[in-house]
């Protein structure tokens, strides 16, 4: 059997009572399914690509006449 809640838990119970409301559940999460992977591999090929650029620099043309 719960054991009451008292004034004070009662009081604390209405104060979350807003976290459970329908509205303000994990919308985004489930309107976005996938973000959060795509950010993060989108931020792994940025990182990739910049290694990859100072790696194989393409070296800039010389000016000596042969």
């Amino acid at each position: 059997m719960a054991k009451p809640l008292g004034p004070t838990g009662e009081f604390f119970r209405r104060r979350d009572e807003w976290r459970k409301h329908p509205m303000l559940g994990n919308q985004i999460r489930h309107a976005t399914p996938g973000l959060g992977i795509a950010l993060v591999a989108f931020g792994i090929y940025l990182v990739g690509e910049q290694v990859y650029d100072k790696l194989y620099k393409p070296h800039p043309p010389s000016s000596s006449s042969h």
